[in-house]
């Protein structure tokens, strides 16, 4: 059983001694550990540092690619190497390494598929009230999209078996956390988490400028995931609330015609038309999006299969090349028997 923990990093030379420290040496359960440094484009001696630490599995992106790009290529790394689970952490020690034992105990136990860290928002002192009722608000809408009952969908302190990451497949280039969850609660997969106490602040977060560019690209990054898999459930919504609103302008219009008083309001009949055909539009795009999820789910299913023939193949025993037993000789010419 291969452990790989895979840590992305951007200008983490100070953080990273602490977070390579922190990772435990033996897990019970876990055969070997391996520490996979994804380097995002950092300028500074991150790389450096890494490898005075022993790090000998090492990622680069030569330019800053974002967090989701890292951390695919992260799991793509550990898929090839081995991996039968893979931890994911960060740079800035946010996380409290030295529980990756209690991480990976529900994938050992064959509980679940993905172990997601609930960093218990509620009592980080750092986080501000809006961006606690945040983190708690978009978690909530993750549960939603994803049919699941995580207390915090954003924590990127994970565990995933090599099972699920052959399932999964990462879009967005701003976050996975978002994505990777629903993706697995539509596919099916078993998540849990465990609670974790994170540690002190060490920086501001480098992904993203504000709370405002955060909430935005969350959201969308959510929307789109759940277009992905549920889109008749959007578009069939959408498309009943405007057939609602169109129907009432024309009800309008036939009260005011059966009290006499409906010449003048032809624009009622105009609005409602609009609002009908915007309906008709909804159910259109429902039907296409719907097509469209079920064509995904066809090269999802390719992907999986291209995935399993590039890495399983590594996990192959060599079979041994067993001599055959010696048969009877055959007497050479002039010999005596």
């Amino acid at each position: 059983m291969k452990l790989v923990v895979q840590v992305p990093c951007l200008n983490e030379e100070e953080t990273l001694p602490l977070v390579l420290s922190s990772i435990p040496d033996r897990i019970p359960g876990i055969d070997e550990i391996v520490v996979v440094v994804v380097d995002d484009g950092s300028s500074d001696r991150t790389v450096a540092v890494a490898r005075s630490h022993g790090v000998r599995e090492i990622v680069r992106h030569h330019r800053n690619q974002g967090l989701a790009r890292s951390f695919t290529d992260g799991v793509n790394h550990a898929l090839a190497i081995g991996a039968d689970i893979v931890v994911n952490t960060d740079g800035d020690n946010q996380y409290p390494q030295e529980r990756i034992a209690d991480l990976v105990q529900p994938i050992l136990r064959g509980e679940a598929d993905i172990v997601v860290a609930d960093r218990q928002v509620r009592s980080i002192a750092h986080f501000s009230p809006a961006k606690k009722a945040l983190q708690r608000w978009g978690s909530q809408v993750v549960n939603v999209a994803a049919r699941t009952e995580l207390p915090d969908a954003a924590s990127g302190f994970r565990a995933y078996s090599r099972e699920s990451l052959m399932r999964l497949n990462t879009v967005t280039r701003f976050s996975y956390c978002m994505e990777t969850i629903i993706q697995a609660g539509n596919k099916n997969l078993a998540i849990t988490s465990i609670p974790v106490v994170t540690n002190a602040k060490t920086r501001e977060s480098r992904l993203f400028s504000s709370t405002r560019q955060h909430v935005f690209r969350s959201a969308a990054a959510i929307v789109r995931a759940y277009v992905m898999y549920r889109p008749y459930v959007i578009f069939g919504v959408m498309a009943l609330l405007f057939g609602l609103l169109g129907l009432v302008p024309f009800l309008r219009y036939a009260v005011l015609a059966a009290t006499g008083n409906g010449g003048g309001h032809v624009q009622s009949l105009l609005v409602g038309a609009a609002l009908v055909v915007v309906s008709s539009l909804c159910v259109m795009l429902g039907i296409v999006s719907d097509l469209i999820r079920t064509n995904r789910a066809l090269i999802e299913a390719n992907l999986e299969h291209t995935k399993r023939a590039r890495y399983d193949i590594l996990r192959v025993p060599p079979v041994p090349v067993l001599e055959a037993p010696p048969g009877p000789r055959t007497p050479q010419r002039g010999s005596v028997r």
